[in-house]
């Protein structure tokens, strides 16, 4: 995290010091700019980290959505006073979201199998059981490394819901400050091409983990290194647009039964 803020120029290099900077983040500057974090996205991310050693499953997509929202999306909220927009914060917020939740499902999707073997069914089980699959059916075909027909359907279901979320956050990409956004397209890029992976592999994540070509994953970090350092030459000395919201505080989590889609 470190190295990103420092390659998008908004770090000073005394802060690359030691790692100690990381325990002063919240009342100290990177670069001039205050790193504000939302004492409520904190808790509302140690609230889902602590419901993984409980929850192992989810009804429905809705509460997944509820998981998410501490575990993904507040980090996309959090990283927009970092990162920078050229519109007002509260615009830019809800992309920021649905980009963390769209990572984040990108793992459920690519990680099914492993999650399986610690215990854990991330997809939610009405998706599953609308194509007759459940946690049994799951387990069965893990270990008798058995491809089903049921399984596939339902993690192509949920590689097309996942790629609607992608679509939601993509607009906030030119939102970014525009040294910022090679930094936040290249992961844009990069998950959306493990998704892709997943289909090329015929939907087998339960069996083995789809994997990016190493080819191809340099390939994106260079150009995106690339447009960074173009961005910081052609905007050197500009000052930083700032845009600050009114002092409330994250949107709150959607409720378990609120459908967002």
């Amino acid at each position: 995290m470190l190295a990103l803020f420092a390659v998008c120029g908004h770090c000073e290099p005394s802060a690359m010091g030691g790692l100690d900077v990381l325990d002063r983040a919240p009342r100290t500057h990177l670069g001039a700019m205050p790193l504000q974090v939302s004492g409520q996205g904190i808790a509302q991310r140690m609230t889902a980290m602590r419901s993984d050693l409980v929850v192992t499953d989810y009804p429905s997509y809705a509460d997944l959505l509820g998981y998410v929202h501490g575990s993904a999306a507040v980090i996309g909220l959090q990283m927009l006073p970092v990162l920078g927009t050229v519109v007002p914060r509260e615009e830019a917020e809800p992309h920021a979201a649905a980009l963390g939740i769209a990572f984040q499902l990108t793992n459920f999707l690519r990680d099914v199998g492993e999650d399986l073997d610690r215990g854990r069914v991330y997809l939610p089980a009405d998706l599953l059981a609308a194509h007759g699959v459940d946690r049994e059916l799951l387990r069965r075909c893990r270990e008798a490394g058995r491809q089903d027909r049921h399984v596939r359907s339902a993690l192509r279901e949920f590689e097309a819901l996942t790629r609607r979320v992608y679509m939601e956050a993509q607009p906030g990409l030119a939102m970014l400050d525009p040294v910022s956004r090679p930094c936040i397209r290249t992961p844009y890029t990069l998950y959306g091409n493990i998704l892709d992976a997943v289909a090329r592999d015929g939907h087998a994540a339960l069996h083995r983990r789809a994997v990016v070509p190493r080819r191809r994953r340099a390939t994106v970090a260079a150009g995106g290194l690339v447009r960074v350092v173009a961005a910081r030459l052609r905007h050197r000395g500009r000052p930083r647009p700032v845009h600050t919201p009114p002092r409330s505080t994250a949107p709150a989590a959607p409720a378990a039964s609120e459908e967002v889609m």
